[in-house]
């Protein structure tokens, strides 16, 4: 039994000693042998993603209902919503969401009244129990599995196991997290639970960020879904559609044209020449770049039109003058989460240089881990966890304040070591990462011109462009009624990009893997 990694990230499990059954879900492919389990392995239905007509029918729809069925049903609407989105995919795995709903809404009561701390590090636990185990399960038993028959194997031992081959529930590392985090807020009374089970539910699965982020808090979150919402005002519409105008131009102008040219590379590493093999890196970078950042704008501008306010996710990490920063820019809720919920709790920078260096690596593993079920994301996780002990032994810190002209080198630096560990969360293998890195290298003997070439070149300007947008506060300022001439010629610029873009082929989102 083997595993590998398809394109644009897929992951496929092959028992070539069985015959093979296979089964698709939210753009990850696993092909396994033994016993059919058709409970798990039937092809599922399209989903109503972001970037789908589906989506464009969806979304008004519920606008329709959400504001035009009064303040009282508002929580309804959108529970009934959010289950319709992610059911669509696959309506069995609704069961594993409500699982989470239901045991950490109660674990939550039942924590912030009881006061006997052993009791209540049991009822912690409980939460724990229930949540990583659902996770580990559906999300690394197989990884598992693998490593332990390589472990046997590599001790001579032959294992002959059959896969489960148990579909990845789409989101589940994200809705995981958010409903932990709301069981440590109350264990460390930070928050009181919510009374109200649909305002919980609702919470959870609410649709625009449940399968991709950002991964929210209840501190934030809860509260607005607690509380009645008003009709959002001009400048609020304004701003969500130009959020999800631009989100699309992240994904379909820049992420999906991105996708052909990094799998050209990466899915034939052996043959690919220097020029290729660093087009595809740099196209790899950029796609998952406007991949996610895309998909955070698009909920954020969907949350912003039923007048509800995401975290922002990214702020232009690309423009990051060092690896701290790029910490702190991109994937901001999960950063914050492993900083809060991890790294704090390993004793942070309280016990001296040693214990900090191995808390930020420890950290960091764990957040390879986090992203997917194999050792090539355990050693990004490591060279991040590596490049922050090591910015951090050198007395480096945080850079505030606006990018200028002389951070230049610092900003290609950064962005040179970023690339250099996305090649590791791309490829299939350890080895195979090793030999893109190899023919990468083979660049300095010249460049070679090519249509990719060209292409990755004016996707980095674009992407460029579109940052210095955002870094103007394009959400908060020109959105916002300040300069509407210019928003509008903003909205319709992306029009066009996306009109002009469309028609080619899509990838699915990359994080809907994890």
């Amino acid at each position: 039994m083997t595993i590998d990694k398809g394109p644009a990230g897929s992951i496929v499990i092959d028992n070539a000693e069985a015959p093979t059954a296979l089964a698709t879900d939210g753009g990850c492919s696993y092909t396994g042998g033994g016993p059919r389990l058709p409970a798990l392995t039937s092809p599922p239905k399209p989903a109503v993603i972001f970037n789908s007509l589906s989506y464009a029918i969806f979304l008004p729809l519920v606008l329709l209902a959400y504001w035009g069925l009064g303040k009282r049903l508002q929580n309804l609407v959108l529970l009934v919503a959010s289950y319709i989105f992610y059911g669509w995919w696959d309506w069995r795995f609704l069961s594993l969401l409500l699982i989470s709903t239901v045991v950490d809404f109660t674990l939550g009561q039942v924590l912030h009244a009881n006061d006997d701390e052993k009791q209540r590090k049991r009822i912690l636990a409980m939460s724990l129990l229930v949540n990583l185990g659902l996770l580990g399960v559906f999300k690394y038993f197989n990884f598992f599995v693998e490593s332990a028959v390589d472990a046997l194997s590599t001790a001579g031992v032959n294992a002959n196991v059959t896969s489960l081959r148990l579909i990845l529930p789409v989101g589940i590392s994200f809705y995981t997290f958010q409903t932990l985090s709301y069981t440590f807020d109350i264990y460390r009374r930070r928050l009181e639970p919510t009374t109200q089970i649909l305002d919980f539910a609702t919470y959870v699965a609410f649709f625009p960020q449940l399968v991709a982020g950002p991964i929210e808090r209840a501190h934030h979150l809860l509260p607005q879904i607690v509380t009645p919402r008003e009709r959002p005002n001009g400048d609020q519409i304004q701003s969500g559609l130009t959020l999800i105008a631009f989100g699309l131009v992240k994904k379909i102008v820049i992420a999906d044209m991105m996708a052909p040219i990094s799998d050209r590379a990466f899915n034939n590493v052996e043959n690919a020449s220097g020029t290729v093999m660093v087009v595809g890196i740099v196209a790899f970078a950029l796609q998952i770049y406007g991949d996610f950042s895309g998909y955070t704008d698009i909920a954020r501008g969907t949350a912003r039109l039923l007048n509800i306010e995401l975290i922002r996710n990214f702020e232009q990490p690309y423009l990051s003058r060092n690896i701290t920063e790029f910490w702190r820019r991109w994937h901001i809720s999960l950063s914050n989460w492993l900083r809060d919920y991890l790294y704090i709790p390993l004793g942070g920078n309280r016990n001296g240089t040693v214990i900090t260096y191995r808390n930020l690596l420890l950290t960091m593993l764990l957040g390879g881990l986090w992203h997917g079920a194999g050792w090539n994301f355990v050693i990004w996780g490591a060279l991040h966890g590596g490049a922050l002990a090591l910015h951090r032994a050198f007395g480096g810190t945080s850079i505030d304040g606006p990018v200028r002209f002389r951070d230049i080198p610092r900003i290609v630096t950064t962005l040179g070591f970023v690339a250099f560990a996305w090649v590791f969360f791309r490829a299939s293998t350890f080895s195979e990462a090793l030999e893109a890195l190899e023919h990468a290298s083979w660049i300095r003997g010249g460049v070679e011109f090519s249509y990719d070439l060209l292409t990755v070149a004016l996707a980095c300007v674009g992407v460029l462009l579109v940052d210095i947008v955002q870094r103007f506060e394009l959400d908060q300022g020109l959105a916002k009624g300040k300069q509407p001439a210019l928003a509008g010629g903003l909205i319709g610029f992306a029009v066009v990009a996306i009109t002009i873009a469309s028609g080619g082929p899509t990838t699915p989102f990359i994080y809907f893997q994890f």
